[in-house]
């Protein structure tokens, strides 16, 4: 009986890495799709300028999206990933600009302040027990609140224009921000595959009551995976000033939508237990290519929100479905 149960489970969790790699290659052939019609109909798309653009602007949603891999993994959410990025990065170019640190300590200060930011919605839901909802929305909140009392409102400038190499420098034909994007996704790979980190985020989001009581350390890696979800929203936030070398209050409202979207369009279930880093780098790119795409094609900023809104619907839809899938297996 034991051997069937055994055997049950993994066809089960079989089944499950089937459902996300279909997600995977649906979103996939969706970006390729649109690449291709984007190609067609708009022959600005395809200029070396707006490639490297996109580039650019697919970074900090990338980065910041293999962070939030890692908490939907786990059952939680991170809505405070926009305002942690625009403090980070205000206060890093503040680093630069007031206090005479270098480019490499400003960013390293700017991710620092994100860490520390994570930190505090790690604590809230592991020690707190908050639910991850409330205590991200919260710092939200206060992560923007920050930034506003920080700068009065009003941009910050004077970063030294070395700092500009992070958002805009090239390494041969290659710009800098694609290679943080591959050297961030290969890392994150190695921590959800190789790491005890990994290993126990899947079983959180799996079942939290059975990670307990098989002696995972709940707290510390809860509260760990909001860490490494904050540090790379402050590495995305110094990228973002990087870009126009200068620290902009009003950086990353609205951005948390455009990075659980690409996430979740990326095959995570935002009921926990399942997600992949490259499928959060598809769903990235993806949500981008339709940023950009509708800019060269003159639609507005209203019916781009309205679009992936209606993506993220159809996506959690096609979890649900497959887990009732699974569910009715199992049963």
């Amino acid at each position: 009986m034991t051997e069937q149960l055994r055997a049950s489970g993994a066809g089960l969790r079989m089944k499950g890495r089937m459902s996300g790699a279909i997600s995977q290659v649906a979103a996939a052939g969706t970006l390729i799709v649109l690449f291709i019609a984007l190609s067609i109909a708009a022959p600005s798309f395809l200029t070396a300028d707006n490639l490297f653009n996109l580039g650019s602007q697919t970074s900090v949603n990338a980065v910041m999206a293999v962070g939030v891999t890692l908490v939907i993994i786990t059952g939680g959410i991170d809505l405070s990933v926009g305002s942690v990025s625009a403090l980070s990065g205000v206060l890093g170019v503040m680093l630069m600009a007031d206090y005479g640190f270098g480019p490499v300590l400003g960013i390293l200060g700017g991710i620092v302040i994100g860490a520390l930011a994570g930190l505090v919605n790690g604590l809230l839901v592991s020690v707190v027990e908050l639910p991850p909802f409330i205590a991200t929305l919260g710092m939200l909140s206060v992560g923007r609140g920050l930034v506003l009392i920080a700068t009065g409102a009003v941009a910050v400038f004077g970063a030294p224009d070395s700092f500009r190499l992070l958002g805009q420098g090239v390494l041969g034909p290659i710009p800098i921000p694609v290679l943080i994007i591959v050297v961030v996704a290969i890392l994150g790979h190695v921590v959800l595959t190789r790491t005890r980190l990994g290993r126990y985020s899947y079983i959180m989001g799996s079942n939290m009551d059975a990670a307990r009581l098989s002696g995972v350390p709940v707290r510390k890696h809860l509260t760990l995976v909001y860490v490494v979800s904050g540090a790379l929203a402050g590495l995305g936030g110094m990228i973002a000033a990087s870009r126009i070398n200068s620290g902009q209050p009003n950086f990353g409202d609205g951005l948390e939508l455009d990075v659980i979207a690409a996430v979740v369009i990326g095959g995570a279930s935002l009921f926990g237990g399942r997600g992949t880093v490259l499928g959060s780098l598809i769903g990235a790119f993806l949500v981008a290519v339709i940023r950009n795409g509708a800019v060269q094609l003159d639609i507005g900023t209203f019916y781009q929100n309205v679009l992936i809104g209606v993506i993220i619907w159809l996506a959690v839809w096609w979890d649900r479905y497959q887990r009732r899938k699974l569910s009715g297996a199992e049963g």
